[in-house]
């Protein structure tokens, strides 16, 4: 997995973090859906820079795997 980094915010810093790494996984899924369907669930809508489909779903999970990281960590940490 390589270097690993211990990062402390304070919760609303934490909760920001969170609510931007969320936007950009939601951005990256619309892109997959336009790329796939030529259409999209949402009028306010900017395309993500991709080669194709399997790309954009690719880096959409990459960004909910942090997601999911992180919160396991506040959960762990008696968080939330």
């Amino acid at each position: 997995m390589g270097e690993q980094f211990s990062i402390v915010l304070n919760p609303l810093d934490l909760g920001q973090l969170l609510d931007g790494l969320q936007e950009r996984a939601d951005s990256w899924r619309k892109t997959a859906e336009y790329l796939e369907s030529g259409q999209t669930t949402t009028d306010a809508f900017i395309c993500e820079e991709c080669s194709d489909v399997d790309e954009a779903i690719q880096i959409a999970e990459h960004y909910e795997k942090i997601i999911t990281s992180i919160e396991k960590q506040i959960t762990e940490q008696g968080g939330w």
